[in-house]
């Protein structure tokens, strides 16, 4: 799941019925990466004991030791597979842990019974309890207490069934030299004096590794904001699923990243907040709060967006319908035009960077997003925006981003914008490309497919030969305002609209296959960059 975070403390009662937070969603992972644990190391101890058994000791594989081994692996296997599947409340994730513990000390004590006291069980049987319970220090986060009661509670079965299998073991079977130290209260207290050093530095672990838990903790929480897991990274810094500690709201927050902290970054990233904090569109994603937390991190907090990308849209059910691309166009150029009229130009738009989500019961509502290469047209300032550098990503850049990118406007986004268009509709992209400057070669000498051409349903010629006018090489021979391009594509929607019940129907049928699949992996021309020209 990317970086997630486990918030110790945050595991007591109190939270609503049914509530999933990213805690226990990280309580969950290490409770399945225990029950992996467990399954490698029981298995790999079950094919050794086989090999002895068949080659060196012979022993029938029917023995009762061998189906107790059996039933411990099939434990662990029961945790992992359970563990790594849905979500889980707290209570059923804990019960689910102690289930595994237990059950495989259970396994581990009744073998006791079928081995000979001559060849030492106590130490053997210690020995596979440390394996059921040091392995869970290690993986499962636990306050020290938590893990002391538990090695208490395998102690007392520990004892029990050494009590019971010394004291019914035949003495006459012991060597001479053993009798005294195979008795049943030399067994016990022998056996104690391990498991307690056993349980106490199982303890000792937890203990540490819990307290860096509470630091991580600690060092992620942003001023009210708590950190969960990460959902992306980008060219300004990284986005955390978060909640406010007042209001509960989820909400995505944006740090920027520390390798980048730079004076100039720093003025960068504020100057993301502030632009994109004046954009008010229902289409752009709406800024809550920004601040810095006493160890120096920037970052800023806006609206938690559940949906999927245009990208992992395409990538995942092909070309879209043209009504439902008129759709999803006019959103973006609407989003567009707000920012054009005060001045700004956004410089990355493409699919990963328009997300689809449900607002107020809207499904198919567009939100644009990542204003981090966001150009003032009046007052830009060169250093903040890399002057003299080609910035954008190369799949969506502009001829003239590439030429002149200090002299770019509104009509390199709109360029971009025909560029999603043509995607959208044609399952591919404009260029295809095995580097960078090959794609940026084809944007500035190669003569794109006519998309009616590419496009396998039935394309209206307004809404074609808007998307060719988009991608024209010259920006004087495309739509000059996204506000053109917004009166066109309202034209193109006339009688066959995009309908929300068709949005409805469409999510039902795709929605599951969109769940989980997380950030696209970046490959050639999907990744922003940032190129300077001027060392070249």
């Amino acid at each position: 799941m990317g970086l997630s975070v486990y918030i110790p403390g945050d595991e007591g009662v109190g939270r609503a019925s049914g509530e999933t937070t990213l805690g226990n969603a990280f309580l969950q992972e290490r409770v399945a990466l225990y029950g992996f644990g467990g399954f490698m190391i029981a298995a790999t101890f079950f094919v050794l004991r086989v090999v002895i058994a068949l080659t060196v000791e012979p022993l029938p594989l029917s023995h009762s030791s061998f189906v107790l081994h059996e039933l411990c692996i099939a434990s662990y296997l029961a945790v992992w597979l359970i563990a790594r599947r849905g979500r889980y409340s707290l209570w059923t994730i804990r019960g689910l842990d102690y289930a595994g513990v237990f059950l495989n000390t259970t396994w581990t004590v009744l073998t006791v019974m079928g081995i000979p006291m001559a060849n030492r069980p106590d130490y053997i049987i210690i020995q596979c309890l440390s394996l059921v319970l040091m392995p869970r220090a290690i993986f499962v986060p636990s306050s020290a207490k938590r893990t002391g009661a538990i090695g208490a509670l395998m102690g007392v079965m520990l004892l029990v069934s050494m009590y019971y299998a010394s004291s019914h073991a035949d003495p006459s079977t012991f060597p001479d030299a053993q009798r005294r130290e195979l008795s049943p209260i030399n067994t016990l207290v022998r056996s104690g004096a391990w498991w307690a050093l056993t349980a106490g530095l199982a303890a000792l672990t937890s203990h540490v590794i819990y307290g860096l838990q509470r630091e991580v903790h600690r060092v992620r929480r942003l001023g009210q904001y708590a950190l969960e897991e990460k959902l992306g990274e980008g060219g300004m810094g990284v986005v955390y699923r978060a909640n406010h500690a007042m209001l509960r709201r989820p909400t995505a927050v944006k740090l920027l990243a520390p390798e980048k902290a730079g004076a100039v970054s720093i003025a960068r990233f504020e100057r993301e907040v502030r632009l994109t904090a004046r954009l008010s569109h229902p289409n752009t994603v709406t800024i809550y709060d920004y601040g810095r937390t006493p160890e120096g991190s920037f970052y800023y907090a806006m609206e938690l967006l559940e949906g999927a990308t245009l990208e992992q849209i395409v990538d995942a059910c092909g070309a879209q319908p043209p009504g439902r691309v008129v759709h999803i166009a006019s959103q973006i150029a609407s989003a567009l035009c707000e920012a054009h009229a005060m001045g700004l130009i956004h410089r990355d738009i493409k699919p990963a960077n328009v997300m689809l989500c449900e607002r107020g019961g809207i499904a198919d509502m567009v939100k644009v997003v990542d204003f981090g290469l966001v150009k003032e047209l009046e007052t830009d300032q060169g250093a903040l925006t890399h002057g003299g550098t080609v910035t954008g990503t190369p799949l969506y850049l502009a001829p003239e981003a590439i030429r002149l990118p200090d002299q770019i406007d509104a009509r390199a986004d709109i360029y971009a914008l025909g560029a999603v268009l043509y995607f959208l509709l044609a399952g591919e992209h404009v260029f295809q490309g095995q580097t960078t400057m090959e794609i940026c070669a084809h944007h500035l000498h190669t003569a794109p497919v006519p998309i009616a051409e590419k496009c396998r349903a039935a394309l209206g010629p307004d809404l074609a030969a808007l998307v060719m006018e988009c991608l024209a090489k010259d920006a004087a021979a495309r739509p000059q305002s996204a506000e053109q391009v917004l009166r066109r594509l309202q034209d193109c929607a006339d009688g066959k609209a995009w309908s929300t019940r068709e949005a409805r129907a469409w999510w039902q049928e795709h929605g599951g296959e969109l769940h989980g699949r997380g950030t696209p992996k970046p490959v050639s021309g999907h990744s922003t960059i940032a190129v300077d020209l001027q060392r070249r």
